[in-house]
């Protein structure tokens, strides 16, 4: 899986609602709309409920809290590579800070590339943060390796798309020249779409890494040396839906849908 966790915020499809919860508050949620409400407090319970459900050997979280490591990995009983991205100046202040009111921060709350590992698929054998760009901000790759010769290639590129054209291809030489031969999963958030952008073609021409997920997402996994046996695809955004026992409303957790895929071992 691969998800995008917002910075572990919740982001509810009434406009209203957004509008709130992009002016950065200190008021403790929640702000109610016709089907959805808009929190300002911790979701960790919730994210981690949502990701111990689902069955999946590695899980690939972009804009994930910093501090969620420790009790994310007790929660599901995993192992974890975290890889700190850009804006993470003043932990761990920031990071009690945005457990306290997430919407006060939003983004500079803090963020890492976080890849998180079953014993199934375990153990972590090594752990390489790989530096994509430093500006406008810093980008990196969380590139893991387990003790089965997998290798996960774990980013989330610049908005730009010429940057993240760049740094895809950049990510992909880098995390194959580490990885040589072993097989390889690549994904993340690659910030371009299939269907506007010609760097999936690139992957798959000069690295071999292929399927991505649809011509319309911007979240794939692609792989190197593995058989597809699922193609990655995109949960709908109701899987993203929990509801709140004490408003009878909903909650929708963070503004990307995860995207699953599963793969075997061609050895």
């Amino acid at each position: 899986m691969t998800w995008n966790a917002f910075h572990g915020r919740d982001w509810p499809p009434e406009p209203e609602l957004q509008v709130r919860a992009h002016k950065g508050n200190c008021r403790r949620g929640p702000r109610l709309g016709n089907e959805y409400e808009q929190t300002n407090w911790d979701l960790f319970e919730l994210f981690a409920d949502l990701i111990g459900g689902v069955d999946c050997d590695v899980a690939l979280f972009q804009e994930f809290p910093p501090a969620w490591k420790r009790r994310l990995t007790a929660a599901t009983g995993t192992e974890a590579h975290r890889a700190f991205s850009g804006r993470n100046w003043f932990q761990p202040l920031t990071s009690l800070i945005g457990r306290w009111r997430p919407d006060l921060l939003g983004a500079w709350e803090g963020g890492s590339n976080t890849t998180l590992v079953r014993p199934g698929a375990g153990p972590i054998a090594e752990r390489h943060r790989i530096v994509l760009t430093r500006l406008p901000e810093t980008r990196v790759m969380a590139l893991t390796r387990l003790g089965s010769r997998l290798w996960v290639a774990n980013l989330h590129v610049s908005t730009k798309p010429s940057s993240a054209e760049r740094e895809l291809l950049d990510a992909a030489q880098r995390a194959i020249d580490l990885a040589g031969p072993d097989p390889l999963i690549f994904g993340g958030d690659f910030n371009v779409r299939p269907k506007a952008s010609a760097v999936f073609g690139q992957l798959e021409d000069r690295f071999g890494l292929a399927p991505f997920t649809a011509p319309d997402r911007l979240s794939h996994l692609l792989v190197r040396g593995l058989e597809v046996v699922e193609h990655p695809a995109a949960l709908p955004p109701e899987a993203r839906d929990v509801a709140d026992p004490d408003t009878g409303k909903l909650i929708r957790l963070s503004d990307h849908n995860p995207v699953i895929g599963k793969f075997s071992d061609l050895g």
